[in-house]
């Protein structure tokens, strides 16, 4: 019932179109759909933001394949692309190349089956997906022999609240809660944060970017400051390998963060979660789970990291993991409680897998809740998803993959020294952290460096600050 339908691909950023470009080198008709007006809109809205992996590491091999064929120049491979870059220069190229088999400003709002909810087995497999989508002419229903959900987690930032909810408070102050690396270059958020006392909240990359703007708005603009404000019980890795991390600028940009705390710029705040944005006047004052203040801020950049939008997936049966909400199959490889080695396990079909026969996550949407993703990893996935639809089960299940690693390791991902912690907790004011610090571990092999931590310089990858590569 399915024969002769489309693979839809949700999501034109990196992994998406690579998906697209792998299942047009093995001339499988596919749709890409993507709720944007171009090409990596996600990554483009982290465009400030400089990745971690160079331009080697930043082209799909069948993506390249299809652009070979046009005038299309290959970036240098040594050079790191900022995220408008990666778009100017390879997404935008690329789509024009895949033509009228991406679609922008469609956006997916169900999968399911032709005629069955999730809970009717009879004749599951056989029927095709229906994907129900938005356009501004209206809704539409396309048929689909398979899905694949490259939609990242870009539009799907994890609250400011320490338990995962939204800290009380937290929607009342929206307008000066930012889930975004803050762009310094651009006049209107310069006047946001210039003169001004900012909390950044979150431990990774895109934490560590946002600090170093913001030290280095303070050397142009006086009185601007930053409060770091850690969950953890005491800074530790945070700063990342600095020489030692074998993605150079990724070692580089935590010698700069740990050079500005030193430098003064930043203030350190540890073993704190926020439970509570409490109003003070004019400002904001974070409150945590043991009634701790911190000083009044003007303005709050919450990079705590992100998680995957499932609600148009609910009549999809899906295997997820209990804790990260990635397939079950992938998650034992990059659970950060577990580890945070620089060695992402390659992975493909067999690992992305569902009961949902026919249907797969993939890209940063297939990590669920871990952070730091690889465009790499990204890549090999939809390789061998793309084999496998095509019915060359051998290349699906070879997973050929040579990730490069970090150089530096450390503890579980998300190890907290309880020792450590509790000395920040001791009665009286909430004190900051002094610095004396050598740089520990890395976290996760190449990240495109965004959020995902889910986005850039520390930025992720589908556009997902701290957590591509």
């Amino acid at each position: 019932m399915s024969e002769g339908l489309p693979v839809v691909v949700i999501g034109a950023g990196p992994v998406g179109l690579a998906a697209a470009a792998e299942l047009v080198g093995r001339d499988l008709p596919v749709v890409v759909l993507e709720r944007g007006d171009r090409a990596g809109s996600a990554v483009a809205a982290w465009g400030h933001v400089r990745l971690f992996s160079m331009w080697r590491d930043l082209v799909a091999p069948a993506a390249e394949k299809l652009l070979a064929a046009t005038d299309w120049r290959r970036p240098d491979d040594g050079g790191h692309p900022t995220g408008a870059e990666w778009v100017d220069s390879y997404l935008t190229p690329l789509a024009t190349v895949l033509g009228d088999r991406v679609r922008f400003g469609a956006e997916v709002t169900g999968v399911s089956r032709l005629g069955r909810d999730r809970v009717v087995d009879a004749e599951r497999e056989e029927r095709p997906f229906t994907v129900r989508v938005r356009t501004r002419d209206g809704e539409e229903r396309l048929l689909a022999r398979a899905v694949v959900d490259a939609s990242g987690t870009w539009d799907s930032p994890n609250p400011l609240g320490g338990d995962g909810l939204p800290a009380l408070g937290e929607a009342d102050a929206v307008e000066r809660v930012s889930h975004r690396i803050p762009d310094t270059a651009d006049p209107a958020t310069r006047a946001r944060y210039a003169g001004r006392t900012t909390a950044v909240v979150g431990k990774g990359h895109s934490a560590l970017t946002a600090l170093v703007a913001l030290a280095a708005l303070a050397e142009r603009e006086p009185g601007t400051r930053a409060v770091w404000v850690l969950r953890r019980g005491a800074v530790g890795d945070a700063f990342g390998g600095g020489a030692a991390d074998r993605l150079v600028e990724r070692g580089a940009l935590g010698l700069r963060a740990k050079a500005a705390v030193e430098a003064g710029h930043i203030e350190v705040v540890t073993g704190f979660r926020t439970a509570e944005v409490r109003p003070v006047e004019d400002r904001l004052v974070l409150v945590d789970d043991d009634g701790r203040e911190t000083e009044p801020v003007d303005e709050v950049v919450a990079l705590t990291g992100f998680r995957p939008d499932l609600g148009p997936l609910s009549e999809i049966r899906l295997g997820l993991d209990a804790t990260l909400q990635a397939p079950v199959g992938l998650a034992p490889l990059i659970d950060p409680n577990t580890h945070s080695c620089g060695t992402v396990y390659p992975h493909g079909v067999a690992e992305l897998s569902h009961p949902e026969k026919g249907f797969f996550l993939a890209g940063m949407k297939s990590y669920g809740r871990a952070p730091t993703f690889l465009a790499l990893t990204g890549f090999e996935q939809v390789r061998s998803i793309a084999a496998h639809l095509a019915g060359d089960h051998g290349s699906a299940a070879r997973v050929e993959l040579t990730l490069p690693e970090t150089g530096v390791c450390g503890g579980a991902g998300l190890f907290e020294d309880p020792a450590a912690e509790e000395g920040t907790r001791r009665g009286g004011p909430l004190l900051s952290e002094s610095l004396s610090i050598s740089a520990g571990h890395g976290t996760v092999a190449p990240t495109v460096s965004v959020s995902e931590d889910g986005c850039c310089g520390g930025v992720s990858e589908a556009g997902e600050p701290e957590r591509v590569s």
